[in-house]
């Protein structure tokens, strides 16, 4: 995780956003060497079709989904 002082990003704001919208890497902020903020990209979410689309027609599952779950011990 990269670092950045207040002062250097004060002066670089757009570009430095720009680069962790396209790295979606995570930026701690700091003021006199001290980590002060972190900044974190908003991460795309995905809808359930979506993201288990690959293993459709794949899963099979005869319990209830929608029925409470028993602890096993």
């Amino acid at each position: 995780m990269d670092t950045i002082s207040k002062s250097h990003l004060k002066a670089h704001m757009l570009r430095v956003f720009r680069e962790i919208e396209r790295s979606g890497e995570e930026l701690i902020v700091t003021d006199n060497s001290r980590p002060v903020l972190k900044i974190v990209p908003l991460k795309n979410t995905q809808s359930v079709d979506t993201l288990f689309d690959t293993v459709r027609g794949q899963v099979v599952y005869n319990g209830n989904l929608n029925g409470p779950v028993q602890q096993q011990s």
